[in-house]
């Protein structure tokens, strides 16, 4: 089973959507301008969450944000087809272990869906 963070659009930028957490935790950043300041930010983000599986960055287009309208951000489970067994509501308040969890069982339990490796 394999597990990547795809970190998108900064949720919080300073001039833009300031949160109160981020200032009291010195997450402070401003709307990246190029993909050079993204990478930065997502670097940023990964060390300060101690995120140890794989992330990647989308492109600065968004591609990937659009196509799985993954802000603020979402959980998916993709089956060993390349299909979205499940999709989280926007979290982190939609983040449910018990729906993730039994979306996880269903998969598992269908033949050639089990993921590879």
């Amino acid at each position: 089973m394999e597990f990547l963070v795809v970190y998108i659009v900064e949720a919080h930028p300073t001039d833009i959507w300031q949160s109160e957490s981020n200032i009291r935790d010195s997450v402070l950043f401003a709307t990246p301008k190029n993909e050079d300041d993204r990478a930065y930010v997502a670097g940023a983000c990964v060390r300060k969450l101690g995120i140890k599986m794989p992330a990647v960055l989308d492109e600065f287009s968004d591609s990937t944000e659009r196509v799985y309208t993954g802000w603020p951000d979402r959980i998916y489970l993709v089956d060993a087809r390349g299909r979205i067994a499940y999709k989280s509501a926007p979290g982190p308040f939609g983040f449910h272990a018990e729906a993730l969890g039994a979306a996880l069982a269903r998969v598992m339990a269908t033949p050639g869906l089990q993921p590879k490796g």
